[in-house]
C-alpha cells in the first residue's frame, strides 16, 4: 500500500534536485566569462531534456532492472515496460515505483553537467552532446547499478548515501580529465562576469541539496531528518573553514570563496549524510572546505586550467566524503547483503577499505574513459573549437545569441 506521506515527500525531493539543474546553470553561468555565458548555461539545460529520453527509453532499466552482483542492468524495463501506476517501488514498498523513477533521472541529469565547468569556453555543442549520451552509458549507469542497483559493489558491502561515488566522484575526475585533453583556454586571465549570478546558482544548489540527501532515504524516516540536518551542518561549516583560511592566506575573505566552500561542503557530505551521527558532520564540513580549497590551490600552481573548479570541489570533495563515511559510520546492516559495518573509529576496518578501494578505482575508470572518449568522440567531430571561435566567445560564435545587450556589464 502506498505510503502517501513518503510519496508526497519524494514528489518534493525530486522537484529539488530537478531545480538543481538549472541552479548549475547560474552557478556556472556567473563564474563565466561574459561572452560565454549562454555556452555554459545550454549545457546544463540541454541534459535536462536529452537525459530525460535516455532515461525513459533504456537508462532506468540498465540502472535498476536486473544484473543483481554484475556491473549492469538489462533491457526489462526499457521504455518502462511493466511500470504502471500501481507498481510500488521493490526497495521499501512505500512509494510507487513511477516515483522512483523521476527522482533518480534528476540525479542522472545533474552529474554529467557537473563536468562542464571544466572545460567552459574551450567545446563544441555537438561534442558535448555526444559526450553527454556516451558518459552516462558507459560510466554514470555502470555505477549507479553497482552501488545502488544491486550490483557488484552493493553486494560487496559499498555505501554511498547519495552519490559521493556515483556522481561527485566520477564527474569530478572525468573533469579532470577533460581539462587535461582539451587544454588551456587562450584567455587564462578570465573572471566571473556576475558574482551575484554565482550566488543565486549556489544559494538554489544548497537548497535543492536537501532533496538531492535527505530524499536519499526514499522514504520519511529518522535517517530522512538526519541526513537533511547533517547536510545543512556539514555545509555550513565547510563555508567558514574556506573563508577562515583564505581570509587567513590572502588577506581578505572572498564572497567566490564563501560561496565554493559551501558547495564542498555539499559535496563532500553527499555519500554520509544518513550513515554518520550529527557530531560527525562538522568534522567533514572543516575537512571538506580546507581539503577543497587547498585541492584548488594545488590545481593553480600545477596550472590546470579547470576554469570553474569541478575537480577541486565535486571530485575531491566526493572522494573525501567517501573515505570519511568509512570512517564515522555509525553501526548498522546493509541493506543488500545484510552484513553489519560501522566506521573506522568503531573497529571496523573491512568497511573502511572497501570505501576507499571502490573510490579510488572509480575515480581512476571515470579519468581514463573520460580521456580516451575524448579522443574517439575527436574522430568524429573536433571537440575543441577553434581559437577564433574562443576568442570571439561560444555565446556568438556556436550559438549566435548574446546573454547581455552590447555594453552591459
Amino acid at each position: 500500500m502506498i505510503d502517501t506521506g513518503s510519496t508526497a515527500f519524494m514528489l518534493l525531493a525530486a522537484s529539488l534536485v530537478m531545480l538543481m539543474t538549472p541552479a548549475l546553470a547560474f552557478f556556472y553561468g556567473g563564474l563565466a566569462t561574459k561572452r560565454n555565458i549562454l555556452g555554459i548555461m545550454i549545457q546544463s539545460f540541454a541534459s535536462l531534456g536529452w537525459t530525460t529520453v535516455l532515461w525513459v527509453t533504456f537508462g532506468y532499466s540498465l540502472c535498476f532492472s536486473g544484473g543483481e552482483g554484475g556491473l549492469m542492468g538489462n533491457f526489462d524495463k526499457a521504455f518502462l515496460a511493466g511500470v504502471g501506476m500501481d507498481s510500488l517501488f521493490a526497495g521499501n514498498h512505500k512509494i510507487p515505483e513511477i516515483v522512483f523513477i523521476a527522482y533518480q533521472m534528476m540525479f542522472a541529469i545533474i552529474t554529467p553537467a557537473l563536468i562542464t565547468g571544466a572545460f567552459v569556453n574551450r567545446v563544441s555543442f555537438k561534442a558535448y552532446m555526444i559526450f553527454l549520451t556516451v558518459w552516462q552509458i558507459l560510466v554514470y549507469y555502470p555505477f549507479v547499478h553497482m552501488v545502488w542497483g544491486g550490483g557488484l559493489l552493493a553486494e560487496w558491502g559499498v555505501l554511498d548515501f547519495a552519490g559521493g561515488i556515483v556522481v561527485h566522484a566520477t564527474a569530478g575526475f572525468a573533469a579532470l580529465a577533460s581539462v587535461f585533453y582539451v587544454g588551456k583556454r587562450v584567455n587564462k586571465e578570465s573572471v566571473p562576469n556576475s558574482i551575484p549570478l554565482v550566488a543565486i546558482g549556489s544559494g538554489l544548489l544548497w537548497f535543492g541539496w536537501y532533496g538531492f540527501n535527505a530524499g536519499s532515504e526514499l522514504q520519511v524516516d529518522g535517517v530522512t531528518s538526519l541526513a537533511f540536518l547533517n547536510t545543512d551542518i556539514a555545509a555550513s561549516f565547510a563555508t567558514m573553514a574556506w573563508v577562515v583560511v583564505e581570509w587567513y592566506r590572502e588577506g581578505k575573505p572572498k564572497f567566490l570563496g564563501l560561496l565554493t566552500g559551501s558547495i564542498a561542503g555539499l559535496a563532500t557530505i553527499t555519500p554520509c549524510a544518513g550513515f554518520v551521527p550529527l557530531w560527525a558532520s562538522p568534522i567533514i564540513g572543516v575537512a571538506a572546505g580546507v581539503a577543497c580549497y587547498m585541492a584548488v590551490q594545488l590545481k593553480n600552481r600545477l596550472k590546470w586550467d579547470d576554469a570553474l573548479d569541478v575537480w577541486g570541489v565535486h571530485g575531491v570533495g566526493g572522494f573525501l566524503g567517501t573515505i570519511l563515511l568509512g570512517v564515522f559510520a555509525y553501526a548498522g546492516t546493509n541493506v543488500v547483503t545484510g552484513q553489519a559495518y560501522s566506521g573506522l573509529i568503531y573497529g571496523d576496518t573491512s568497511f573502511f577499505m572497501k570505501q576507499v578501494i571502490t573510490v579510488v578505482a572509480a575515480s581512476a575508470y571515470a579519468f581514463i574513459f573520460t580521456y580516451i572518449m575524448l579522443i574517439i568522440i575527436n574522430y568524429f567531430t573536433k571537440v575543441r573549437v577553434s581559437e577564433e571561435d574562443e576568442l570571439i566567445g561560444l555565446d556568438t560564435a556556436l550559438h549566435g545569441e548574446q546573454a547581455y545587450d552590447e555594453g552591459a556589464l
